[in-house]
């Protein structure tokens, strides 16, 4: 692609980044010495997403309409200033993906963000291309506002939205289709590798954008390390490989002493913010929520200190699938591969901000905790379990969220970071008690070293216990029957995968 402007910054520094960035008027400098820019759009667009194609995960449009927008574009960038960012999506020789990300000078800070999630790449054209004008409106779409995603030829062109998330996303949405094609499946997953007695367990952790996949990922057990934080390929025989260089965190309740690693690599002078809080001397509050929950931190991975590289990693040993929830869902349970395959195709969770506002404290049902799957999401189940069956994965649905009830009743109880932390150590040693669950047909854990409270474990014995029995049968059923209508809306879907959610 052929790009006319009146300058181009092809790939500047890091440092020239940050001079860019802090002439943007909507950048302030923080307490920490790092940039903090505050966006007008504060999360993903999904409503406004198009795929050319004539079948999607999701909304689609022509060729035609593509074109039309590819055209606006062009003509408003002959006229700007342009930054062009190369790189890598993974950094394995035999799987990488050449990229490339072009935006406006005048968003300089999505160019810089961008940088540190690439691995480095010199000269070549990319296989995936991520046009960039934040300040281009797109009438008759929704909010004026469109992201329009051409997988034939691997470009996607975002207008109206000045969020970095759709610059992330545009690139992994595209490389989806790439690992699809060769096949595996991307994840909307975190990695991370844990020290036993018996050897090193590698975790793969699937959830959707705020139900605790980059807390559960960075947390540590027995001197465990990150791998990846987003998004992972799980190929055939176990094999996974990591996509980026470093980690774009949500920082709302970030806490030094529940996740040190974090906020050690958010409070850097490198690190990105974006809508995160601040007051007038640059002091920062990451519990404020006045503006929005969703405000966010780029780092690079080796801000980290302690992190392990995807290329060193042996196959996946376990399959972890988060799910915020608030009734009758245990703090872990184990599952079979026909039930992984259909807890995976559910992605039930509660919405966070990360959603945008529509998602927000909602029930949702996201196939694959994925929104960025561009095919049809049927084929996402059962690629897992074609997967599943090649190498032996253990597989465990986890809920991040509460048991009993919603926040505000006291009846509930909050499954917290040291319970799920305690899960997943138990996870790796094997240390778990199982029995049977005459409800729903999983595992559920009897004894969980370091985990003391068994209703969280076996929701059953809190409804028991509060008279609520009839209000806990009455969950189980209507779940049953909401989870095995859900899957049979995706024709493509093995009916294995159906039966085993009911």
């Amino acid at each position: 692609m052929n790009l006319e402007a009146r300058v181009v910054h092809a790939n500047p520094t890091p440092e020239e980044l940050r001079t860019f960035t802090e002439q943007m008027p909507q950048c302030r400098v923080t307490e920490f010495d790092n940039v903090n820019v505050q966006t007008r759009v504060t999360s993903r667009s999904a409503g406004s997403t198009y795929v050319v194609a004539e079948a999607s995960s999701g909304n689609t449009m022509t060729r035609e309409e593509y074109e039309q927008i590819a055209r606006m574009q062009v003509e408003y960038l002959r006229d700007r200033d342009v930054i062009v960012i190369d790189g890598y999506i993974g950094n394995d020789p035999d799987f990488r993906t050449p990229a490339r990300l072009t935006i406006e000078k005048a968003n300089a800070n999505i160019a810089g963000m961008q940088q540190k999630l690439y691995f480095p790449r010199d000269g070549g054209d990319p296989e995936v291309h991520v046009v960039y004008t934040p300040n281009l409106t797109a009438p008759d779409y929704p909010n004026d506002r469109v992201i329009a995603v051409d997988l034939e030829n691997g470009i996607t062109r975002v207008l109206n939205s000045d969020y970095f998330g759709e610059s992330k996303k545009g690139g992994l949405r595209m490389w989806n289709r790439i690992v699809y094609d060769r096949g595996g499946l991307s994840l909307h997953a975190g990695l991370k590798v844990i020290p036993t007695a018996d050897g090193e367990k590698v975790i793969m952790i699937i959830g959707l954008s705020g139900t605790g996949k980059t807390t559960t990922t960075f947390t540590t057990q027995n001197d465990s390390l990150p791998v990846q934080d987003d998004f992972v390929a799980l190929m055939p025989g176990g094999h996974a490989h990591g996509t980026e260089n470093g980690c774009f965190a949500k920082t709302f309740s970030l806490d030094p002493d529940f996740e040190p690693n974090i906020y050690g690599a958010v409070v850097k002078p490198t690190a990105y913010l974006e809508n995160v809080y601040q007051d007038d001397q640059g002091r920062v509050n990451f519990f404020e929520e006045s503006y929005t929950q969703n405000g966010r931190a780029v780092f690079r991975m080796d801000d980290l200190g302690r992190y392990r590289d995807a290329r060193e990693v042996g196959r996946v040993d376990y399959l972890l699938i988060l799910n915020r929830n608030e009734n009758i869902i245990p703090a872990v349970t184990k599952l079979n591969q026909e039930q992984a395959a259909a807890f995976f195709m559910l992605g039930e969770t509660t919405g966070t901000s990360a959603g945008g506002a529509a998602e927000a404290g909602r029930f949702l049902r996201v196939p694959g905790t994925n929104p960025f799957f561009p095919l049809p999401h049927g084929l996402q189940g059962n690629r897992i379990l074609e997967l599943l069956a090649t190498h032996p994965i253990e597989t465990f649905l986890l809920n991040t969220g509460r048991v009993g009830g919603q926040d505000a009743d006291d009846r509930s109880k909050k499954v917290k970071i040291p319970h799920t932390s305690a899960c997943v150590k138990g996870i790796a040693e094997g240390t778990i008690d199982w029995d049977g669950d005459e409800d729903f047909g999983y595992l559920v854990a009897v004894s969980v070293p370091g985990f003391d409270d068994i209703e969280l474990l076996q929701p059953r014995r809190l409804y028991e216990r509060q008279g609520r029995i009839q209000e806990y049968e009455a969950l189980v059923e209507r779940l049953k029957a909401e989870r095995v209508a859900r899957l049979q809306e995706f024709p493509e879907l093995s009916e294995e995968i159906v039966k085993a959610a009911g």
